[in-house]
């Protein structure tokens, strides 16, 4: 059976898709929101194109059409726009804004320029823009953002080798002592782990944490007399979680009707043979943002609160050093 071992890392948006209003006219085209997609002021961008970016490369797209628009030194993009450009994932909507780091706070126009914190930003070149390196990036994210994003955002980082841990932690170790939501960034370093393979089930992770449940092994490699099953998501020993298992039923496009329910047999078999050892719990992107939803799915296979939190119980100075 094949491993299920998560999506690889998307491609960055590339701003050669980009059309420029004046270049458009030039070559007699008028762009219009029936073909083209309206990025930012005088950038558009094909409506077919535009319709196969994920969200993350849309945001990207945003922040690279707003460099377009500067006059002026290149800004240092940080917090969700440098997210958007690196290619890390978010859990709730993007925001209508691009971010940039200055001395100082002020807001000009639609696009919010925030002071900096900690060490001083040494920023990375990356598709002709500038940006806050990945580890900032995400620390940054668990100061500003929710603790499902910040931890999608790092677990996403650490499976890709984007950064490392200890860059996480010396991240969290340059913030000023008494920063707001310091402790969150300390969370999230001792949370990241790179056996999430995606954002949902990071998503589903943070919320087991939040409702007080066992914390479960990733990715356990399950056998039988036959040999291999497969590889669980999420394994408490006498249950396994998979997140929105619909996706191992996934027909590649253009599989015949013998390929496809060559596909379906082989799941339902690996199925059956995983249910003849644990209990099987399965859930989607929607029952995992609902914590009520996730809690009674897991506790209907006996996964339920413990009386106090263990998931980092042994982490001893691997959370500080």
């Amino acid at each position: 059976t094949e491993l299920m071992l998560g999506p690889a890392r998307p491609d960055p948006f590339d701003p050669g898709f980009f059309h420029l209003t004046k270049d458009l006219n030039r070559r007699g085209i008028v762009p219009t929101r029936a073909t083209h997609h309206h990025v930012r002021h005088g950038v558009w961008i094909e409506r077919a194109v535009w319709a196969a970016l994920t969200p993350e490369q849309r945001h990207a797209a945003f922040v690279h059409a707003t460099a377009l628009r500067v006059t002026g030194p290149q800004p240092v993009f940080c917090r969700t726009s440098s997210a958007a450009v690196w290619g890390l994932p978010r859990i709730e909507a993007w925001p209508a804004v691009a971010r940039t780091h200055v001395e100082g706070l002020r807001l000009r126009g639609s696009d919010l320029v925030h002071r900096h914190l900690g060490h001083a930003v040494e920023p990375v070149a990356f598709r002709g823009l500038l940006l806050t390196p990945v580890a900032r990036t995400v620390i940054d994210l668990a100061r500003t953002e929710s603790l499902m994003t910040a931890v999608a955002a790092a677990d996403h980082a650490l499976r890709h080798e984007m950064c490392t841990r200890a860059e996480l932690l010396a991240e969290v170790q340059a913030l000023p002592p008494r920063t707001k939501r310091r402790g969150i960034a300390q969370l999230v370093h001792d949370f990241a782990d790179p056996d999430s393979m995606s954002a949902g089930e990071s998503l589903s992770r943070v919320r087991m944490f939040q409702l007080g449940l066992p914390r479960p092994r990733l990715q356990v490699e399950r056998e039988d007399d036959r040999g291999l099953i497969g590889q669980v998501d999420f394994d408490w020993g006498d249950v396994v979680g998979e997140f929105d298992g619909k996706v191992k039923y996934r027909i590649p496009e253009g599989a015949d009707p013998a390929d496809a329910g060559e596909i379906v047999w082989r799941e339902k078999q690996r199925e059956d043979r995983l249910g003849r050892q644990a209990k099987v719990a399965r859930w989607t992107w929607a029952v995992a943002m609902s914590p009520a939803r996730l809690a009674a799915v897991l506790a209907e296979k006996g996964i339920r609160p413990q009386p106090r939190c263990t998931w980092f119980d042994g982490l001893g100075e691997q959370g500080s050093a």
